[in-house]
């Protein structure tokens, strides 16, 4: 089967838009126990870009819900790459949402600039969210991708 130029243009053009370019695309989720009964819903993680970009910032946004009014607490990140442990780091609640967090929806969101010297790949993002209390309110876990330099968008 023999494409025209227009053809071949169009497909060329639907593949640089589709995996070219940095894109916001949702992450699927996993709960760390399957059958938690967390006060906190996860609905959706978006990261931007995807995939990062070493050394340059990457704004990381969970959307979520709960039953209950948070006053403050913890969000804990563990970072594994290809199974190994490369990574952790403890922020406060209040610095990634606004506090107090009410009854309903609500975002996390931290933006981040990785170092020069991260490698490219997969990595395994686990984020667990405490309250002010040390009761755990919510443990996800998800994947990232991380490339080196430019892409083409930055052109």
């Amino acid at each position: 089967m023999e494409f025209s130029a227009p053809a071949k243009l169009v497909v060329l053009l639907f593949f640089f838009v589709c995996f070219a370019s940095p894109s916001i695309q949702a992450k699927p989720v996993k709960y760390c126990d399957k059958k938690g009964d967390y006060a906190v819903e996860v609905n959706g993680i978006e990261i931007s870009p995807d995939p990062v970009a070493v050394g340059k910032p990457a704004t990381f946004s969970i959307s979520a819900s709960t039953g209950e009014e948070i006053s403050g607490g913890k969000v804990l990140i563990d970072v594994s790459y290809f199974g190994v442990h490369v990574h952790t780091e403890t922020h406060d609640l209040c610095e990634e949402t606004s506090c107090p967090v009410s009854s309903g929806d609500f975002v996390l969101s931290h933006t981040q600039t990785l170092p020069g010297f991260t490698p490219p790949g997969i990595y395994t993002l686990k984020m667990e969210m405490e309250n002010e209390n040390k009761r755990q309110l919510s443990c996800i876990v998800f994947n990232f991708n991380i490339h080196f330099g430019s892409s083409f968008a930055d052109a």
